[in-house]
C-alpha cells in the first residue's frame, strides 16, 4: 500500500541475486542504460530505452477484472528525467493498442502518476506493460501498479516453510524475510511459521517469525503442522512454500493484495517454477493431474514476450476441476479447507489438497519460485514409490477423478513398462511394493506417516540403481543403431520392450551414457542393454544392464499384484474414499501433533 488514497497492487520486480539475474525477465534495456543490481535503479542516458513488457513486470488485467472486478489503474513512476511514456494493452486475439505515448517529468520529490482507466476502458481484459525513453540524462528507481479503490479485506497470511536438512537453505529464506518485514507496510499482515522436520536449522523466534520443531513427517507432516499454526493464529490464509525454491519477497505482496482485492472468498494463489538449470525457463504454471501429471506451460521461455503473453492469456480463464498448484508457492482462505493434507509424506499431497477442497485457483505475473535442481535430476526408486502410489490413491479416493477399474491399472502399467524398457529392475521392486501399500487402503498411509520403515526397505532393494563415485572416466555411448533416428527401429524396441522380447538383445544392444536429468526420457534409452547414467556434478554413476530373466521375474509378480488390484477393485475404491475423509476431515494431525509434543521452540 503506498499513500493515503493510492495502494499498490503490483510493485516492481528487480533482478536479485541469490535468486536470480536474468535481467530480461524484468526488463530490456536498449542503448545507453546502466542497471545497478545493488540499487535496483535504471540510470538513462539520452535515446536509452527500457521496456517492461516482461513476465515479471507486465499487468495481466484480465486476472485483475476476472477475480477482483478491477478497473481502477494507476502507473507510480518514481525517478528524475525526461521520458517519453508508451503505455501498450495486448489483448488475445487482437492487435496491441497504443494507449498512451506522450513526454513526461520524473522529479524526485514526488512520483508521477497517469491514470489509465479511462484510456483501457476501450478494451477489456488482456495485459498492459509500458516502455520508458530517456529525453536526457535522468534515472528510474522504482514503478508500481496502483489503485485508488480500497482493498475488500485485509487478509491476515501466514507463510509456512516445511525444511527438512537444509539449513543454509531455509535460514537464507528466514534473513529474506526478516529485511522484508523491516521496509514492507504489509508487515501487520505477514508471519513467518518454519516448520523444521529435521530439527536442526535452529531458527530463531522473533515477532516476525515463528520456528516449530516437527517430527518428520515429510511435506504433507510439515504443512498440515504449518496450517494449524496459522489457525492458532487467527490468520485468514496460508501459504505454503518449499524450503528449496526461492523467491522475491515482493512476489508475497503481489499475492497479498489480489487475496485482498478478490470477490470470491474461494480464491487462491498459486506461484510458479522455473527450471534449475535455465532459470529462464518455465517448470510450470499450475498443472493439471490426470492419471499423471501435466505441468502447464512447461519449457515456456519467460524471457519472450510471444510466450509470455500466450501463457498469461491462456491462464486466465476458469481453471478444470483437476488444476492445482504445487506447495512450493501455494496460498489459499483457510475458511475453504475441507480437506487437510493426507499423510502421503511427500509426492503427492498438494495435489490431492487442490483438487479435494473448493479453491478458485489463480497464477499471477511475477509469483514465480526459482528451484534448486530439476524433478528430473530428483528422481529415484522411493520418488517413483511415491509417485505410483499417489497416483493411485488420487483416483480411488477422490469422486471428481474416479477413472475406473481399467484407468487405475492402465496407471500400474503405465508406471511398470516405464521403468522396464530403461531396465531399472530395482524400481520395478519398489513400485510393486508401492501398489500392495495402496491395496492395504488409507490405514497404512495413518500407521506409515513417517515412512521410516519404507524409507529403510526401498533403500535395502538399491544396490544397482545407487550412486557411487565415478571410477576413471564415464564410458561414451556406442550405438550400432539409432532407434531414435529411425521410426521402424524404434516401433521395434517400442512393441519388444526394448529389447526384452528380442533374443540375445543383451549382447547386441547399444550403450548409452546419460545425465541424471535424462532419466525417464525413453527416446535415449531405446535400443540400450547398457545405460550409465551421471549425476549433474558429472562425478558419480550407476549403469544398468538388461536382463531377461529380471524382467520376467518381475513381470508375472506384477502382473498378479494387477490381478489382485482389478479383482478387489469395488471394494478398494469405496475404502478409499470413505478413509480419505475420514482421515483428512477428522483429528488425524493433532493427534499426531500432540503425541509428539510438537511445541514452538522459545
Amino acid at each position: 500500500m503506498a499513500d493515503v488514497t493510492h495502494f499498490t497492487i503490483q510493485s516492481m520486480l528487480w533482478p536479485e541475486a541469490g535468486i536470480t539475474t536474468e535481467r530480461d525477465l524484468f526488463f530490456r534495456l536498449y542503448g545507453d542504460v546502466v542497471h545497478s543490481l545493488k540499487g535496483r535503479s535504471l540510470t538513462f542516458s539520452l535515446g536509452g530505452v527500457a521496456n517492461f513488457a516482461t513476465s515479471a513486470n507486465l499487468f495481466n488485467l484480465g486476472k485483475w477484472q476476472r477475480h477482483c472486478g478491477q478497473t481502477d489503474i494507476i502507473l507510480r513512476l518514481a525517478g528524475r528525467g525526461n521520458f517519453a511514456l508508451i503505455v501498450h494493452q495486448a489483448a488475445p486475439e487482437k492487435s496491441w493498442e497504443c494507449i498512451y505515448s506522450e513526454a513526461v517529468e520524473l522529479t524526485p520529490d514526488a512520483p508521477y502518476r497517469l491514470n489509465l482507466t479511462p484510456l483501457i476502458s476501450r478494451v477489456s481484459g488482456g495485459v498492459i506493460f509500458f516502455e520508458l525513453r530517456a529525453l536526457g540524462d535522468g534515472y528510474l528507481n522504482d514503478a508500481s501498479w496502483e489503485t485508488t479503490a480500497a482493498p475488500k479485506s485485509l487478509p491476515q497470511l501466514v507463510l509456512s516453510i516445511t525444511t527438512f536438512k537444509r539449513e543454509e537453505a531455509v535460514r537464507a529464506s528466514v534473513a529474506r524475510f526478516e529485511a522484508f518485514m523491516s521496509r514492507s507496510e504489509l508487515a501487520p499482515y505477514l508471519h513467518l511459521v518454519v516448520v523444521d522436520n529435521g530439527k536442526s536449522a535452529e531458527i530463531q523466534a522473533s515477532s516476525h517469525v515463528t520456528p516449530i520443531a516437527n517430527e518428520n513427517l515429510g511435506g504433507s507432516g510439515g504443512f498440515a503442522r504449518g496450517l494449524l499454526a496459522a489457525e492458532e493464529r487467527g490468520a485468514s490464509h496460508c501459504l505454503f512454500m518449499d524450503d528449496d525454491a526461492s523467491i522475491h519477497m515482493e512476489a508475497v505482496e503481489r499475492t497479498w493484495a489480489f487475496l485482498a482485492y478478490a470477490e470470491d472468498s474461494r480464491v487462491a494463489v498459486a506461484g510458479g517454477l522455473t527450471m534449475a538449470n535455465h532459470r529462464w525457463a518455465l517448470w510450470e504454471c499450475g498443472a493439471i493431474f490426470d492419471r499423471v501429471c501435466r505441468p502447464k506451460w512447461n519449457g515456456t521461455d519467460l524471457r519472450a514476450l510471444p510466450e509470455v503473453l500466450k501463457m498469461e492469456f491462456d491462464s486466465t480463464g476458469a481453471k478444470p476441476h483437476n488444476f492445482y498448484g504445487g506447495w512450493w508457492y501455494f496460498a489459499f482462505p483457510i475458511a475453504h479447507v475441507k480437506y487437510r493434507p493426507f499423510p502421503f509424506f511427500v509426492r503427492g499431497d498438494d495435489i490431492s489438497f487442490s483438487i479435494a477442497n473448493d479453491f478458485e485457483i489463480a497464477t499471477l505475473p511475477g509469483v514465480l519460485c526459482f528451484q534448486d535442481a530439476d524433478f528430473s535430476d530428483k528422481e529415484t526408486l522411493q520418488t517413483l514409490y511415491l509417485d505410483l502410489r499417489s497416483h493411485l490413491a488420487h483416483h480411488l479416493s477422490l469422486p471428481t477423478m474416479e477413472i475406473g477399474r481399467k484407468g487405475i491399472l492402465r496407471i500400474v502399467a503405465q508406471f511398470f513398462l516405464r521403468s522396464m524398457v530403461q531396465s531399472h529392475y530395482e524400481t520395478l521392486q519398489a513400485l510393486r511394493l508401492a501398489v500392495t501399500d495402496v491395496m492395504e487402503g488409507p490405514e497404512f498411509f495413518v500407521k506409515n506417516a513417517d515412512m521410516a520403515e519404507r524409507r529403510a526397505r526401498i533403500g535395502k532393494m538399491r544396490n544397482v540403481e545407487a550412486y557411487a563415485p565415478l571410477q576413471g572416466m564415464a564410458p561414451t555411448s556406442r550405438r550400432k543403431f539409432d532407434p531414435r533416428r529411425n521410426k521402424f527401429l524404434r516401433t521395434i524396441m517400442k512393441y519388444s520392450l526394448n529389447g526384452h522380447l528380442l533374443p540375445f538383445f543383451g549382447y547386441w544392444g547399444n550403450t548409452v551414457t546419460l545425465k541424471s536429468s535424462q532419466r525417464g526420457q525413453l527416446n535415449e534409452v531405446w535400443g540400450a542393454s547398457r545405460i550409465t547414467y551421471l549425476n549433474s556434478e558429472g562425478t558419480q554413476s550407476f549403469t544398468v544392464r538388461h536382463s531377461k530373466l529380471v524382467a520376467a521375474r518381475e513381470a508375472v509378480a506384477i502382473l498378479g499384484i494387477m490381478g489382485k488390484l482389478a479383482w478387489n477393485y469395488p471394494h478398494l475404491s469405496k475404502m478409499w474414499r470413505q478413509g480419505y475423509a475420514q482421515i483428512t476431515q477428522g483429528g488425524f494431525w493433532s493427534k499426531k501433533f500432540e503425541a509428539g509434543n510438537n511445541n514452538p521452540q522459545v
